[in-house]
């Protein structure tokens, strides 16, 4: 059948019936129904215009297409081994032929195949010739399947291949069935074109059920199941991040966190896994769509990133200025809720950190003096007293030593080590931090073991407190998670912030290592359940049957999170996931790397790149200028300095001032003002600090050589001034005796 027989409209008979055979009356002929019908169908429409047939391709509408049929097959295969095929980059069509074969006539010609490979090697053995492996192999993989055939366990088929590519001339469709070839032998399939058959294999290809090649092979359920082709979830959408590249089919993963039910997400990983270095790019990513972007860091790993997008980076500990009262109240009324005593909740939570388990008596007795310290600041429930400036941890303290009775006495006691013990200063200060920036990095590694967890509920509760404030889209990204759920009062307040903060424009991004501890709570598995992402990297194999139980992983991929490289996992969204693997630009990579090595190296070139600047500006000749005529100093010598510095590429950046000209007065009337020339292409750091200092010193030095000069200048003309009217004293004294 020719292609364009598929087009053709069944011709109309010329044989017209006669009277006798419409019952005696002629039939009228309704001369409108041409036009009331139309005389073109959809087949007109859809029809190529002309169609070329070559013995190797064929052309339609000025486009090249060429069929090839899969030959030759691999002798074992596995799940999804046709990707290579499925995902050629190329447009293609591909079809798939599968028929259903009569069990018992397959039986029977297994049995004369056996026979006849059986009697071969007999014979081999019988001459003394050695046995060829290629029967022996074939031997076994028949008597296998026909003890399968027998029991029921499979069934037969005869399966097709074919696939057609497209292409605008002739010279891209022979590179494209060449790289079409070379798809299909990595994957072991032999390939043919089907020469002086392009017509019947371009019609094979087409969406019609029509095998006009009918060239397949047998293959069992199980090897057939293989073949499906529709075997890897695909996650990318219109709008989002790219989070990194699908391992299955190397599309990628493009995915917007505020488009699920919830905005949260948890990461699951062992250490070194890279799961540090996956949410940095995320934030990085993320800030550049206009998200806010908040940090709590026990580790300062997100130092150097917050610098390099303008961030702000705020540091607790000893003898930092960053303070956090955590008496501070939101200032937000909400209908049913009360602001205060949320606050107080909130503060008990707190305490128990600090100070330990309580009994009922001693919570009620910390929970009056709390009242008591916030009413001895005129604050009460009324929202209108709220705005008064809050009481401190030493206020509290106070009110409980004022109680006089044991169970105060007691707490005051455990509280006073943060008040004027070993930890005051830290806890015990008005509010200093101000977030005016779009990413906000608090780090507490300077704090001790046992303070982190107080820092991160403190903390945790401030950035809850500014959330509720004022609505943005933001992402808040706790890391190292398990120092909260070592606690139930600092786990439950997590899990708060987690399933409340969709209401507020806030998505919570989990992150750990310890996945037992994490898991093994009852809070712990609520922010897993009301997180819509959840990020699976390289797994220890102690956790690995907790993890496929709570994700309800198969054997495949929890050996997949076991033998994972640094970045590589199981991205979950929703009820879709994919095996991922994070992929970073080069200059991302510099800004988010922890590796110690990477780090030092890249240290050192920024150092060597800033030395490089130094020498540079050093080498410019200072445009100074002293006249040899000195009577003519009155003008002014002057070299700008002018100081350059470059904003960073994100957050908010605040326009350097001047620095105003240094004058270095020679005498009356005349000066030198120095100003050099400095560019600083990079964004400030401690590197860079002390490139300044330096380049101060150096200033400094060559404003001292000025002064010298111009000293020694004024030295040696003094000098000169009275050599000369010394000599002219001499010469008018001696002038009448010299003339005469």
């Amino acid at each position: 059948m020719n292609i364009l027989d598929l087009f053709k409209k069944p011709a109309k008979s010329s044989v017209q019936p006669e009277a006798s055979q419409l019952g005696g009356q002629e039939k009228p002929v309704n001369g409108a129904k041409p036009f009331v019908e139309g005389l073109v169908s959809v087949k007109d429409i859809i029809a190529p215009s002309a169609l070329e047939v070559d013995f190797d391709h064929v052309r339609i509408d000025g486009k090249y297409y060429r069929t090839c049929f899969v030959a030759g097959y691999p002798r074992f295969v596995g799940l999804n081994w046709l990707s290579g095929l499925i995902n050629f980059d190329a447009s293609q069509r591909v079809a798939m032929y599968i028929y259903p074969t009569d069990g018992k006539e397959i039986l029977d010609d297994l049995r004369r195949k056996i026979a006849e490979m059986e009697a071969e090697i007999s014979t081999d053995v019988q001459r003394g010739k050695v046995v060829n492996p290629s029967t022996q192999a074939k031997l076994e993989d028949a008597l296998t399947l026909q003890a399968d055939l027998v029991r029921g366990e499979e069934r037969f088929f005869q399966f097709g291949l074919y696939v057609t590519v497209e292409a605008t001339t002739k010279d891209e469709l022979n590179r494209m069935t060449k790289n079409l070839e070379a798809a299909l032998g990595s994957i072991m399939l032999v390939s043919k074109k089907a020469t002086l058959q392009m017509e019947e294999g371009f019609i094979t290809t087409l969406p019609l059920c029509d095998d006009k090649l009918a060239i397949s092979r047998n293959m069992d359920t199980t090897s057939l199941a293989t073949t499906f082709p529709f075997v890897s979830s695909d996650l990318s959408d219109d709008k989002g991040i790219m989070y990194g590249i699908n391992e299955h089919n190397g599309s990628l993963v493009i995915f917007d966190r505020f488009s699920m039910q919830n905005y949260n997400s948890v990461v699951f990983a062992s250490a070194g896994a890279g799961k540090s270095y996956m949410i940095k790019l995320e934030a990085m990513r993320s800030l550049m769509f206009g998200t806010e972007i908040i940090v709590i860091d026990p580790e300062n790993e997100y130092e150097v990133l917050a610098e390099a997008v303008g961030g702000q980076y705020i540091a607790f500990g000893f003898g930092e200025n960053s303070k956090i009262n955590p008496f501070d109240l939101s200032l937000t009324v909400e209908e049913g809720e009360n602001t205060l005593n949320d606050k107080v909740l909130t503060l008990h939570k707190m305490f128990k950190i600090m100070l330990g388990a309580m009994d009922p008596m001693e919570e009620s007795v910390l929970d009056r003096a709390v009242m008591e310290a916030y009413k001895a600041k005129g604050i009460t429930p009324d929202p209108e007293t709220q705005t008064r400036e809050p009481p401190l941890v030493e206020d509290l303290y106070k009110a409980l030593i004022g109680m006089e009775n044991e169970r105060a006495q007691n707490l005051a006691a455990r509280m006073e080590k943060y008040i004027k013990g070993s930890f005051a200063g830290i806890f015990n200060q008005k509010t200093t931090v101000n977030l005016q920036n779009k990413f906000v990095v608090f780090g507490i590694r300077n704090l001790e073991e046992s303070l982190r967890p107080v820092a991160m509920h403190i903390v945790l509760d401030y950035i809850w407190t500014v959330v509720k404030k004022e609505l943005k889209k933001r992402i808040l990204i706790v890391d190292e998670a398990w120092y909260l759920m070592q606690f139930e009062d600092s786990a439950s307040f997590l899990r708060g912030i987690v399933k409340r903060g969709r209401k507020y424009y806030l998505g919570v991004t989990t992150i750990t290592q310890d996945v037992d501890d994490f898991l093994q709570t009852p809070y712990g598995k609520e922010i897993v359940t009301n997180s819509s992402i959840q990020i699976l990297l390289k797994q220890h194999s102690a956790a690995i049957d907790l993890i496929g139980s709570t994700f309800y992983l198969s054997e495949g991929e929890k050996q997949l999170l076991l033998t994972a490289d640094k970045g590589e996992g199981i991205f979950f969204a929703g009820q879709n996931h994919v095996a991922i693997k994070v992929i970073a630009s080069e200059e991302e990579h510099k800004l988010i790397t922890s590796n110690p090595e990477e780090v030092m190296k890249n240290k050192k070139e920024f150092e060597m790149k800033l030395e490089t600047k130094l020498q540079e500006t050093k080498s410019q000749p200072t445009n100074l200028q002293v006249p040899n005529n000195f009577q003519e100093t009155s003008s002014k010598l002057q070299t700008e300095v002018k100081v350059e510095t470059k904003p960073p590429a994100l957050g908010n950046f605040v326009e350097p001032k001047e620095e105003p000209k240094k004058e270095v007065k020679l005498e009356e009337g005349k000066s030198v003002s120095f100003k050099p020339v400095v560019e600083v292409e990079e964004p400030e750091s401690e590197v860079e600090s002390d490139l300044k200092k330096r380049i101060a010193i150096m200033e400094e030095e060559e404003r001292l050589k000025i002064t010298e000069h111009s000293k020694k200048i004024t030295k040696e003309k003094e000098e000169k001034e009275k050599e000369e009217k010394k000599l002219n004293g001499t010469f008018s004294n001696f002038g009448p005796a010299v003339a005469g």
